[in-house]
């Protein structure tokens, strides 16, 4: 750029018909939800790479997939915050403030406690997703509403599909 351009920005801020509480609101959920999804992205990814046992194979794959799963929301999730006029998380260090899933740094977890944590985490992840969902219903936010449907739909079944796989068979 030469000395006689100047450097032009570009706002942020987004079109919306939404109020600036509600986007702000919104965006800082969204953002709280984004933060504890990149965390159970990496603690499953974790999981997956260090899984072992008899059952390994399809424990394996099972926590693959479901990792594949948790990583395709954080784009969406990002851009519905972007969509409303909100901004995202920026680093790493933001994920670190905002996210409530626990890391688990173990040397060692068994295969059963791996699921077992996981399980819980989904579990704890679909109630974050409900209030969510509750307050943009109550700033008439039907986009994100709706988009929360669907992963909690996604995030319960991968709930269901890991207390399936530990439950102890008599």
């Amino acid at each position: 750029m030469s000395t006689n351009q100047k450097s032009v920005r570009a706002p942020l801020a987004t079109p919306t018909d939404l109020k600036s509480n509600a986007i702000k609101d919104i965006s800082g959920a969204l953002n709280a939800l984004l933060a504890d999804v990149f965390a159970l992205y990496i603690k499953t990814k974790n999981f997956h790479w260090h899984m072992s046992g008899s059952h390994f194979r399809d424990y394996h794959l099972l926590l693959d997939e479901q990792s594949d799963q948790i990583f395709a929301m954080t784009d969406d999730m990002a851009e519905r915050v972007r969509k409303i006029g909100g901004t995202t998380i920026r680093s790493i260090g933001h994920i670190e403030r905002l996210k409530r899933i626990a890391d688990n740094d173990a040397d060692y977890v068994t295969a059963e406690d791996m699921l077992a944590e996981l399980r819980d985490d989904n579990k704890q992840l679909t109630a974050a997703m409900r209030e969510t969902h509750d307050l943009c219903d109550e700033h008439e936010d039907v986009a994100t509403t709706s988009l929360l449907e669907n992963w909690i739909d996604e995030t319960e079944r991968r709930t269901w599909f890991l207390f399936e796989a530990t439950r102890n068979r008599g």
